[in-house]
């Protein structure tokens, strides 16, 4: 049985579910593998997820792959665009740090709802002066709600435990927001923090603890799990959840093999790979004015599992599957997109947006038009700045347009996607839709190449 918050669901205003996928991995330097399928969860057919949330610790940060990753996509955000922008997935945000790397996907319908505030590292590798070790950490507002997502590698070795408790604190602190108006990130409403934390087995020997693992008689190991121990000890690090660990420990094995390590060292299997959340208790609180809901989570686990098919790492990936049901704190765009209103004057292409009272625009905000399936925000065809061209129609009822020579003559649909600098996300995003090909004729004469109709 998985674990879910100990909150009762919400029985007023109606409440909105979302199904969250989240990846841990120590890729130990290695290239993707050909299929993830399994990993993202592709082959289960019942499964609607919104969002996936991926983190990766020990990527190839060689000076050559830092320089190549820097001037172009790294081959694993390559990878996972690749196969999550067919199903309507977008990368909405990343960071990176040395050999850590953070990914948020989302589906396109969710962006309005989903604002970025900070993007974070925090180094602790040779005293605070290396990235090898630390934290990556991106912090949203989802659907009005606070979340903090945290990946992290923490010091290897069964003797630095209390090493690994210090920079798990000291990540943790660098979450603040001194200055601003984003509250202590632990008056967030939702904290997910997974990565390779490194955690081992105390005082049983390899061979108790591999006698264990091929018995699955896991429930003894627990007892010694270095974290499990802490947990107990630590009031803060007791608010944090983990679901039952029934899949065999994730480190160390031989490389393209399920053995665990046969060399000199045989390090000790261990539950490294781990995925911790933290949940903002909340009391019940009556909304500020009736139209508003009252702040609600409800988190449940639906599995926690490794995948030990994938052999490229010595480390086995683990995954994470949410539901998360909140009562929408903002249920409505602050821009609304209306592609039902397209036509063209002469070479241009007119774009109808309505705003709400309180959205404040700036000269840097601006529209983007994509295909349907593009991988990122930056992943269009043509944009237009929204303060260039543009006709004000009413105090909140804006008309722009796009020069229709940059517009692909093409059968496939599009979205229209409205960008705020000064909240650095999408604020609104219209439906798909066709651009008609009788958009693209001019005087009435066609190159040989274009489509007659």
């Amino acid at each position: 049985m998985m674990a879910a918050v100990n909150q009762r669901k919400p029985s007023g205003p109606k409440h909105t579910k979302l199904s969250i996928h989240v990846v841990t991995w120590n890729v130990a330097s290695a290239a993707p593998p050909r299929d993830l399928s399994d990993l993202l969860l592709l082959n289960n057919q019942n499964l609607n997820l919104d969002m996936y949330i991926i983190g990766l610790q020990e990527m190839n940060s060689g000076i050559i792959s830092l320089l190549s990753d820097t001037a172009f996509e790294d081959p694993w955000s390559s990878f996972f665009m690749d196969v999550l922008s067919p199903l309507n997935f977008i990368k909405i945000s990343h960071v990176r740090m040395q050999g850590l790397l953070l990914l948020l996907f989302a589906k396109y319908h969710h962006l309005p709802y989903i604002q970025i505030l900070s993007t974070k590292s925090t180094p602790t590798g040779l005293y605070g002066y290396w990235g090898n070790k630390g934290g990556v950490n991106i912090c949203l507002k989802l659907y009005g709600y606070y979340v903090s997502i945290i990946n992290c590698h923490l010091p290897p070795h069964l003797c630095n435990n209390d090493q690994r408790l210090e920079h798990f604190d000291r990540i943790l602190e660098t979450q603040n927001f001194e200055g601003s108006a984003i509250p202590n990130v632990l008056d967030h409403d939702l904290i997910l923090w997974f990565g390779d934390m490194n955690f081992r087995i105390e005082d049983f020997g390899l061979h108790f603890v591999r006698e264990s693992i091929t018995k699955k008689n896991f429930s003894q190991l627990w007892e010694k799990d270095q974290l499990r121990i802490a947990k107990r000890d630590d009031p803060l690090l007791r608010e944090f959840q983990e679901g039952p660990l029934l899949f065999p420990p994730t480190y160390k094995f031989d490389k393209k093999s399920n053995n665990y390590d046969t060399s000199e060292k045989k390090r000790k299997p261990a539950w490294t790979d781990r995925i911790l959340w933290r949940l903002k208790r909340q009391p019940h609180i009556k909304p500020l004015t009736p139209c508003l809901p009252a702040p609600y989570f409800f988190l449940s686990l639906k599995s926690y599992v490794s995948h030990m098919m994938y052999s490229i790492s010595d480390h086995k990936p683990v995954t994470s599957t949410f539901d998360l049901e909140l009562n929408p704190l903002m249920s409505v765009p602050l821009i609304t997109m209306m592609p039902e209103s397209l036509w063209t004057v002469e070479n241009d292409m007119l774009i109808s947006y309505s705003s709400t009272p309180d959205f404040l625009s700036s000269c840097w905000d601006w529209i983007g038009l994509y295909k349907v399936g593009m991988r990122h925000i930056y992943d269009y065809v043509s944009y237009v700045w929204a303060g260039d061209n543009q006709v004000s129609l009413s105090d909140n009822l804006n008309q722009v347009y796009i020069n229709i020579s940059d517009i692909p003559k093409t059968e496939n649909e599009f979205l229209l996607c409205y960008y705020s600098n000064s909240l650095n996300s999408v604020v609104g995003i219209s439906k798909p839709f066709k651009i008609p090909l009788r958009f693209f004729l001019k005087d009435n004469s066609l190159d040989e190449d274009e489509p007659r109709i």
